[in-house]
């Protein structure tokens, strides 16, 4: 299954929830590296997979948002960015079983690009590069480049994959409203900057994910829809999470959820699916919009 093909033949393609929340259930521990499940648990990744296909995902994430060398170097897993990204990438195919489409999951670095903090700019494309072509070479469709809060981070990113590949890319930011009614990245960047890039890039689709719920993203939505002819993708989470009891709970249900899914499509969304807190029944609220159109 193509994504391409998919956005050329349906009005709305659905995505997957999430996956690092979801592996808690199957023992990962709060700040453990999700990404080590790829090599020590990999039959609680392959069902996290299967879950989302089964809900009617028509495309599923590899577990490998954290899986740069800088990332992972944190967990003792520096000189392993091949073997966890091959090994994700695998998994999440075999899971799929030619039922949906697999992409390539990579995400930010966890550290301040020069002159705000000391990564060389150099050194992070260098890291997305690797992880691209590890990716790549293990069969993923296509590469999403999500949970970035920062413009020059994105673009270092896009530059890293499209340098190891020929992959579709998907370009994401997370937004947040500002004084005034503003979206803005927590660096201070605008909705026009990512679909600025987007473009640059030559980018399949480009959107947002994480940040909010679903209820405040169709303005967002709106808003990069206006901006470009590109796919705008957007996986909101599962509402603002609160601490109860030390634990953090998102607090929108699937009920909740599918109650703004009309409003999503209709600001101009064409692959949705869903960020932190959001589980298969979430998916399948989307999956039923999707029949619906």
């Amino acid at each position: 299954m193509d994504l391409v093909g998919l956005l050329a033949s349906r009005p709305l393609v659905v995505g997957d929830g999430s996956t690092g929340r979801r592996l808690m259930a199957f023992g990962l521990g709060q700040g453990e590296c999700p990404e080590s499940l790829n090599l020590r648990d990999p039959a609680a990744v392959a069902q996290v997979h299967r879950e989302y296909v089964e809900a009617g995902a028509d495309f599923v994430i590899t577990n490998t948002l954290g899986g740069t060398e800088l990332m992972l170097r944190r967990h003792g897993l520096g000189g392993a960015v091949e073997q966890v990204n091959c090994a994700g990438a695998e998994i999440a195919l075999r899971a799929a079983a030619g039922c949906a489409a697999v992409l390539g999951d990579v995400g930010p670095t966890g550290q301040l690009l020069q002159p705000y903090g000391e990564l060389a700019p150099e050194e992070a494309r260098s890291a997305f590069a690797a992880q691209a072509a590890a990716l790549s070479g293990a069969g993923v469709g296509a590469i999403i480049l999500e949970t970035f809060t920062s413009a020059a981070e994105l673009r270092a990113a896009l530059e890293g994959a499209r340098e190891a590949c020929r992959l579709p890319l998907i370009a994401n930011l997370v937004f947040s409203p500002a004084p005034g009614g503003r979206l803005r990245t927590i660096m201070g960047e605008r909705p026009e900057d990512l679909v600025r890039l987007a473009e640059e890039f030559g980018c399949l689709a480009a959107g947002t994910n994480c940040g909010q719920g679903i209820e405040t993203m169709p303005p967002l939505v709106r808003q990069l829809a206006e901006m470009t002819d590109l796919p705008i993708i957007v996986q909101p989470n599962a509402g603002v999470p609160r601490l109860v009891g030390g634990r953090t709970v998102y607090p929108e249900d699937a009920a909740t959820f599918a109650r703004h899914l009309p409003d999503l499509h209709k600001a101009g969304a064409r692959i949705i699916g869903g960020c932190c807190g959001t589980t298969a029944e979430h998916v399948r609220a989307i999956r039923a919009l999707a029949d619906s159109l």
